[in-house]
């Protein structure tokens, strides 16, 4: 088994705030994974993208990219659906020239539409997404929508791993947002029964982070907090020890690398050597 941690976003106690500061400093702290955020706009041109591969290459650097949040495939308009599936194709294409395993995607709101009829609209879409992806000749990397938080939001795992097995392709997989999770079940979560569901992919990918609880809501809210206490880290890496799981986990946390050190340590304390 092989567990990658790292951050989403370059690293916050990097000398010099930079890709390439970010990777000298996860290679300082034994770190050895990075989600390039395409969240605000797809800042690297192809040419850069292959110059990043390169370097995360020489630092044994696991890569993948998130995509921009501006992205709803089942928006009632065409332009947006459109727009989305031209960010998404454009990341995939950058994550391909930088050797990024994984292009996470927070794909859709269902709207005015019920789960059935989202599910169907998803399943074209993304076949659509698919068909480009392979015109582009991509070989290496996976379309990973991830699970969301909110019940306005598409997909909860069993939806995602339901549209994985219709659609049938090595280029669509998913990404496991353990806090998403924990607040879509409202402070609820196991992590055995997850496990079980994903037992067949050979590489999990995941996010983690702890998540805020609202005093007058009585919920819990997909707001960031550092690793801490909801929803606790522990249990999940013995899951993943027993279960020989091979797994990225990108910190959410707003402490970024700070929060991988801290999961690492929980590893290391249950007997994985880095």
């Amino acid at each position: 088994m092989k567990i990658y941690l790292g951050p989403g976003g370059n690293c916050l106690t990097a000398k010099e705030s930079s890709t390439l500061g970010s990777f000298e400093r996860l290679k300082e702290l034994n770190l050895n994974a990075q989600e390039i955020e395409f969240v605000r706009s797809i800042y690297l041109s192809q040419k850069a993208a292959e110059e990043v591969g390169k370097l995360a290459k020489d630092y044994n650097i696991e890569l993948s990219v998130h995509a921009p949040y501006f992205i709803n495939l089942l928006s009632d308009k065409k332009e947006t659906v459109n727009k989305s599936i031209k960010r998404i194709l454009e990341s995939v294409d950058r994550a391909e020239g930088m050797g990024a395993k994984f292009v996470v995607v927070h794909a859709a709101y269902y709207g005015n539409l019920s789960k059935e009829e989202a599910f169907e609209k998803m399943k074209e879409v993304t076949l659509k997404i698919i068909e480009g992806m392979e015109k582009m000749r991509i070989k290496n990397t996976k379309l990973a929508y991830e699970t969301m938080g909110k019940e306005s939001q598409f997909a909860d795992l069993d939806e995602l791993l339901k549209l994985v097995k219709e659609v049938k392709s090595k280029l669509l997989t998913i990404c496991v947002d353990f806090a998403h999770l924990y607040c879509r079940n409202n402070g609820k979560i196991d992590y055995s029964s997850i496990l079980d569901k994903i037992k067949s992919f050979k590489h999990v990918h995941s996010h983690f982070s702890n998540v805020k609880y609202n005093l007058n809501s009585k919920k819990f809210v997909d707001v960031h907090v550092p690793i801490n206490s909801h929803p606790p880290f522990e249990p999940l890496a013995k899951e993943i020890l027993k279960r020989n799981i091979n797994i990225t986990i990108i910190s959410e946390s707003p402490k970024l690398e700070l929060d991988s050190l801290k999961m690492k340590e929980t590893f290391e304390k249950l007997g994985y050597k880095f």
